[in-house]
């Protein structure tokens, strides 16, 4: 028996968006799509576009809304891990961890090498966190602290211009806030 992983989040939603059913109120989320399992909505079909992460989430995430049929629901599905909105800008990196340069422009290289760093995950071993880790070992017990810290250093405005399907989501967010009531 395949164990059901969607619903029970599924039902948690749907209790959510009962609970108030106010037009005003919205409903989001921010899960990853690593490791998303088998009974998700729309995963079967989504298999197509498994070399294209962003048309993969937004197919993943209409599947969802359709599936929830609700439109105060605007769910988001990360396309990798959290450190590739780190690679936004990496260069900030080593204003929280030490190290000789060339670690540093190692991790531009790999930025450079993708056409955004929602890109970057090529798998398990080559995921943006593992990449990092790669080059500064100390980074996998202080991504908790050193992560937000950077993407903070780094900016918001840096990190939607160079993540467009994060930017979609933060931007469907904020329109939110301008529709009259």
């Amino acid at each position: 028996m395949v164990e059901d992983r969607f619903l029970p989040m599924q039902n948690d939603i749907r209790r959510r968006l009962n609970e108030d059913r106010g037009n005003d109120v919205y409903f989001t989320t921010m899960i990853d799509l690593y490791a998303i399992h088998s009974d998700f909505p729309g995963i079967k079909e989504s298999e197509t576009l498994r070399h294209q992460p962003l048309e993969r989430g937004h197919s993943l995430e209409e599947s969802w809304r359709n599936e929830t049929a609700d439109n105060r629901f605007i769910p988001f599905i990360q396309v990798h891990e959290f450190e590739a909105y780190l690679f936004s800008d990496i260069t900030k990196l080593p204003e929280f961890l030490t190290g000789p340069k060339r670690r540093v422009r190692e991790l531009q290289q790999v930025a450079d090498g993708f056409s955004t760093p929602e890109h970057i995950d090529d798998g398990q071993h080559s995921a943006p966190s593992k990449r990092i880790i790669a080059q500064y070992p100390e980074y996998e017990d202080r991504k908790t602290s050193v992560g937000p810290q950077m993407a903070e250093c780094i900016g918001l405005p840096t990190i939607r211009s160079a993540c467009p399907h994060f930017d979609r989501w933060l931007g469907r967010l904020e329109q939110l806030g301008s529709v009259p009531g």
